[in-house]
């Protein structure tokens, strides 16, 4: 599994660093996660530059994707020149985004009228856009998920190795990155979150 982690300057740390970190516990299983970029190095909201590990036209050959978050999506989601370098296809992708990242789902017309998360702040301007943002930490229909609020970055990358991999796998990677002496509550926790969607597309399939 090859997964670009669409990195943007002014990016949330969080959002992409978190789902880097525990999509790449999957190594062993030739998991590969990467930091991606339409250029060679992206600042993040808090000045922390990073240089892309593949350009942005990765995207399109992926496996999946993972849209992270920023304080520039904005002028992303009015930037039809760059949208039109992200060719995702969710019939043969797992895609996700987090927080204003739904944003550009819903510029890609990858959500339409199905609900939706994103972050407090990024709600009014996904709502605007036409979609049903709800009240929930993730959902997903099908090959795409979407998660609001930094932290829920754990849930989109969890659902993307359940999905991908098993939801044994995803227990594992979870229970490696959570805190001794909370592991059982937060696995117990992110499996409850994401295994409804998984069983549900299991069951569709």
């Amino acid at each position: 599994m090859q997964i670009a982690i669409l990195t943007f300057d002014g990016f949330n740390e969080l959002d992409s660093f978190i789902a880097a970190g525990i999509l790449n516990r999957m190594r062993p299983q030739g998991w590969n996660a990467y930091i991606t970029a339409p250029t060679e190095d992206v600042t993040s909201m808090n000045g922390v530059t990073v240089r892309r590990q593949r350009p942005i036209a990765f995207a399109r050959d992926a496996d999946a994707v993972l849209i992270g978050s920023g304080i520039r999506t904005r002028e992303i989601a009015a930037d039809a020149d760059l949208l039109a370098q992200l060719d995702l296809d969710p019939a043969r992708q797992l895609i996700g985004a987090q927080c204003s990242g739904t944003l550009l789902l819903a510029k890609l017309g990858l959500i339409g009228d199905l609900p939706a998360c994103t972050d407090l702040t990024t709600k009014p301007w996904v709502i605007e856009a036409g979609v049903d943002v709800i009240d929930a930490p993730f959902v997903a229909h099908g090959n795409v998920a979407t998660a609001g609020g930094c932290l829920a970055s754990q849930y989109l990358a969890a659902w993307m190795i359940a999905r991908g991999g098993s939801l044994v796998h995803a227990e594992a990677a979870v229970r490696y990155v959570a805190p001794v002496g909370e592991k059982a509550t937060y696995v117990e926790r992110a499996m409850g979150v994401i295994a409804p969607f998984v069983v549900a597309q299991a069951a569709a399939a």
